[in-house]
């Protein structure tokens, strides 16, 4: 029979042979973390490794996701779909085992790490998505909700901002059911960190109120104790410092950089053998270790007892356990299309004069009551952002709602936003000013990397910010938005276009959206009903003439101003086509015969639009142009600003003559 020592040491070797075959990847972490791994998989974590998808497993996050090949072997050796063969394969092209944990690619990797500290934040996001599920649907005798987020976590991740940002907010929310486990090995890639990282993070932690541990991370009665401890304490998140030795095993480079971010080398794999006392071969797994990882059977009673609870659940509750079971698999409510429907239809109906933040606020009140997994939140721009409604309970202090104040931490909202629609069950969006988005980029683009639906409110979107300044006006990121792979941004022109976007944002399941929206007020333009399909599709004909010699391809605030100089060009006898395109990403993947019958080949283009310019030459060419800026703003009214920097019916005018 396997000794505990056997079943960590069974994570040391593979971890160092797949990194060793692969002559790539970070066996140092995996090999100092294997006691705390193993105790928390083999007697805590709450895991069916035949279903990874069980609603109310628990979740686990490796943070420090360089560390990849200790989740691997993991999920390996307890019994998930994760063959060795593909161990074998760590780190090449299609294998399973990717350099970072990627989600969709290994099953039972909850989330993607790598870009440190944006896992604990996911983490705290799975947690307040648990905290919030259970208020929602638990009721007296039935916790059908009712499971732990567990992370580890190593200093770069505490290093990172965004980790400040979430782990504080966790405090605040008192997040009982989220315990981490920091690896304080005082090795990073550049070597021991007291140079660089003096913190006492313990006493941080209790600042921010969490309970804080230390042990010795190589102690796994003692990291046993800690894990009872911290589940015993409900109203604040736990960590657990666990002082560890990076690529403990290896005789000569354990404890040293030389272990972090590269391959042991033959000779000292072959000698960490002789150490550790592990004679197998590389990629071999006695049976009697494989027995004593072996989860399956301890998986599939959990998941029968919470069937079980659950069952008694939906006969006491029939009602809020079909709701659970519609979130929880990601689906809109029965009555969805013919309702949005309705509030498109009402909305283009009404065709208000106003900021298109504002049409998004009332699109918002209109989708809270139809869409309970609605959690709206914003970055401490409520007020600016018009992200609330009266729907809407808030997060106040300890207490559950549906809208969460994050305070002033875009990268970290996002980042937590993240964690919250990877969990399931809700449908996370949070607000900015735009040009803040530059400081969340990095969990945006986690969010498309991941497929992930979150959607992003981002208002103030161009110089017609105004007064506040060039540091307030993003010039462009919207451009930058754009080039993110799966990433769908929409820059409505108006309060109907903004309503599609927003009921194309909550029905793409298949990663984030961004919606940007102006603080100035833009015209009402009441459509005809066959187009609100073609908003749909990214870009549609606004207004055509027949035999149009030009074409004006705008959204956003500059729409009103296409309008008009067509209007004006027309009279004059140049024929006009108006194109809105209120989603460049998305009208890219239409096919050719209807972007072809947008944008007719052949046929000068125009494009318009309060951002840099060379985006727009994809749509143009070089014999085009493009009204826009490409230099930092000023500070001013928005109006000034407009008609200064050539957003004008006159210039518009006046370009398309000059492309003519």
């Amino acid at each position: 029979m396997a000794t505990r020592k056997d079943l960590a040491n069974a994570i040391r070797a593979l971890s160092m042979d797949a990194v060793q075959k692969a002559n790539s990847g970070h066996p140092g972490a995996p090999m100092g973390m294997a006691e705390i791994a193993e105790e928390l998989w083999n007697n805590h974590l709450s895991h069916n490794p035949k279903n990874p998808e069980w609603a109310n497993r628990d979740r686990f996050v490796l943070s420090n996701g360089h560390g990849s090949m200790l989740i691997y072997s993991l999920l390996h050796l307890t019994g998930y779909a994760l063959p060795m063969d593909e161990l074998k394969t760590f780190r090449q092209l299609h294998s399973k085992c990717a350099g970072h944990p990627e989600y969709g690619y290994a099953p039972g990797v909850e989330t993607t790490t790598g870009p440190l500290g944006q896992g604990i934040a996911n983490g705290v996001g799975f947690a307040m998505a648990e905290k919030l599920l259970a208020s929602q649907f638990n009721k007296p005798g039935h916790d059908v909700v009712d499971h732990n987020t567990y992370v580890f976590l190593g200093d770069g991740c505490m290093m990172e901002g965004v980790s400040h940002e979430a782990c504080a907010l966790a405090g605040t929310w008192g997040l009982g059911k989220l315990t981490a486990f920091w690896d304080d090995n005082g090795i990073s890639i550049d070597g021991h960190i007291e140079g660089w990282y003096t913190d006492d993070t313990a006493k941080r932690f209790e600042s921010y109120g969490w309970h804080v541990q230390s042990v010795d991370g190589h102690d796994v009665a003692a990291i046993g104790a800690a894990i009872v401890a911290a589940k015993k304490v409900t109203d604040k998140p736990s960590l657990i410092c666990c002082k560890t030795v990076i690529g403990m095993g290896s005789p000569n480079k354990s404890g040293s950089h030389d272990c972090h971010g590269s391959a042991l080398g033959l000779e000292e794999v072959a000698a960490t053998r002789a150490n550790i006392g592990w004679p197998h071969e590389p990629f071999v797994i006695p049976a009697d270790v494989y027995a004593g990882w072996d989860a399956t059977a301890k998986g599939a009673t959990a998941e029968a007892a919470w069937n079980d609870k659950f069952a008694a659940y939906a006969k006491a509750f029939p009602a809020e356990a079909a709701e659970f079971t519609r979130r929880t698999s990601g689906t809109l409510p029965a009555n969805w299309k013919q309702a949005t429907d309705a509030i498109i239809s009402a909305t283009n109906e009404k065709a208000e004069t106003v900021a298109t933040r504002k049409a998004s606020q009332n699109v918002i009140g209109a989708l809270a009551p139809l869409l309970p997994e609605f959690l709206g939140g914003s970055a401490d721009l409520t007020g600016s952002n018009l992200t609330s409604c009266s729907s809407f309970t808030h997060v106040d202090g300890k207490k559950p709602g549906n809208y969460i104040s994050y305070g002033v931490r875009e990268f970290g909202m996002f980042a937590i936003m993240n964690g919250m629609a990877l969990h399931g069950g809700l449908v996370p969006f949070g607000g900015t000013f735009h040009m803040f988005s530059d400081y969340a980029k990095s969990a945006l683009r986690m969010a498309a990397l991941m497929k992930q639906r979150s959607i992003a409110v981002l208002t103030h979107d161009s110089i017609g910010q105004g007064e506040d300044g060039p540091t307030h006006q993003p010039i462009e990121n919207t451009a930058g938005l754009r080039l993110i792979p799966n990433m769908d941004v929409w820059r409505p022109g108006n309060s109907t276009e903004t309503a599609v976007a927003w009921v194309a944002a909550v029905e793409r399941k298949n990663g984030p959206s961004s919606l940007v929206l102006s603080r100035q007020n833009v015209p009402g333009m009441k459509h005809d009903a066959a187009q609100f399909d073609l908003m749909r599709k990214g870009g549609y004909v606004l207004s055509d003439v027949a035999g149009a010699q030009v074409i004006i391809i705008a959204n956003g605030s500059e729409l009103e101003l296409a309008v008009k100089a067509a209007a004006e060009l027309n009279a004059a006898g140049t024929k006009v086509r108006v194109v809105s395109m209120p989603s460049t990403n998305v009208f890219d993947r239409q096919d050719k015969a209807y972007k072809d019958s947008v944008l007719t080949p052949g046929v000068v283009r125009v494009a318009v639009e309060a951002g840099v310019t060379d985006f727009w030459r994809k749509y143009v060419g070089l014999e085009g142009a493009v009204v826009g800026i490409d230099t930092f703003g000023e500070s001013a009214p928005g109006n000034v600003l407009l008609k200064h920097f050539g957003f004008t019916v006159e210039n518009v005018v006046a370009t398309v003559k000059s492309v003519l």
